[in-house]
């Protein structure tokens, strides 16, 4: 016995086409944000990393734009050593006096070009014993000024220091003085 397929009436022949289905969209949109999201995370991590290593000083940085141009020429300084002084001090009804030894560190100044080269003074030049009776005579002035309790003052000497330098600016304008140092610094009551 052979059997048959059915055919059902009113049935085509025709084969049966297979449902269809859409190829597999790839997710665009959240892979976008995904990888702007890493990249963001990724720049502010080394943004931050280097803000912290600049801010330490583990970074080394240039300061500035670099100037062209002549290099600055250093300024030259020599020592002006005074002689200790004795100087009576102004408080009243008192004998006090300051016993004081002072150096001065003062700017030379620059020889214009073409100028002919200074020749070495001698210790007993009158031009340079002139400057010192000058500086001294400004100094004493200073120092016959003061109080024992302004100078014994925990910034007494500080302050002295910048009367001095005021006062030898202003009496001595050829003396440049850069810097002012008590070798020896007394105050007797």
């Amino acid at each position: 016995m052979a059997t048959s397929p059915t055919v059902l009436a009113g049935a085509s022949s025709a084969p049966v086409p297979a449902p269809v289905v859409a190829p597999a969209r790839f997710p665009v949109v959240p892979l976008l944000i995904a990888v702007v999201t890493g990249v963001l995370i990724a720049v502010l991590g080394v943004g931050g990393f280097v803000y912290y290593l600049a801010r330490s000083g583990r970074l080394p940085l240039q300061s500035g734009a670099a100037v062209k141009g002549e290099p600055a020429a250093p300024v030259v300084t020599h020592a002006l050593v005074l002689e200790p002084m004795l100087v009576n001090l102004a408080d009243s009804g008192s004998n006090s006096y300051l016993r004081v030894a002072i150096t001065l560190r003062v700017t030379d100044v620059p020889d214009k070009k073409g100028a002919k080269p200074k020749e070495e003074k001698s210790k007993d030049d009158k031009e340079g014993n002139d400057v010192v009776a000058a500086v001294r005579d400004t100094t004493l002035m200073v120092l016959g000024q003061q109080t024992a309790e302004n100078l014994l003052a925990p910034d007494g000497k500080a302050r002295l220091k910048a009367e001095l330098k005021s006062a030898l600016a202003e009496h001595n304008a050829d003396l440049k003085v850069a810097d002012v140092f008590f070798t020896d610094f007394l105050v007797q009551r």
